[in-house]
């Protein structure tokens, strides 16, 4: 018998800061490659982009952002058999469904706090694009390499951009 895949509609934010990196943060209560950028769900009727910012605010008290890029495509991926994520809403779900937006974080590091009501993380740091997809757990693995080799350009600009400045500051 085949089964409909059913799948809740989902972003996920990749924060830049001024010299490239990527925001990870470290899930509560997950042990094993629990690191992972911000991500959560849509409220219907709700659009991806507001939905975006508010997920941010909520899971990491940022608020200081500007719009990079969007990602071309729904990233789609499927929860692992076998796996409880605590709550019946989670659990009517195949997987799910993530259009993906890059953000440059242009407020202060102070701004940045954790510590949230139902908090998702319990720490957080600045990382390298390139190694996300190896710290991420192993079913979200793949669209975690698709996310960063659609957005790697833009990582690359501001990259060359902080190099640049560090060079004249030198000068």
């Amino acid at each position: 018998m085949k089964t409909k895949r059913k799948y809740r509609p989902n972003v996920g934010m990749m924060v830049l800061n001024a010299a490239g990196d990527v925001l990870a943060a470290k899930r509560v209560r997950t042990e094993g490659k629990a690191w992972q950028m911000p991500q959560g769900g849509i409220d219907k009727g709700e659009d991806p982009y507001d939905a975006a910012l508010r997920e941010l605010r909520e899971e990491t008290g940022i608020s200081s952002v500007e719009l990079v890029a969007e990602s071309l495509q729904w990233h789609s991926y499927d929860f692992p058999q076998g796996v409880s994520f605590g709550g019946s809403k989670r659990n009517k779900f195949t997987g799910q469904i993530q259009k993906w937006f890059l953000f440059e974080f242009t407020g202060d590091e102070s701004e940045i706090d954790i510590n949230q009501d139902h908090a998702e993380f319990c720490e957080w740091k600045w990382e390298k694009a390139e190694k996300l997809p190896d710290l991420i757990i192993e079913f979200k693995k793949d669209v975690y390499s698709q996310v960063v080799s659609e957005f790697m350009p833009f990582v690359e600009a501001f990259r060359a951009a902080a190099a640049e400045k560090s060079a004249l500051r030198a000068d």
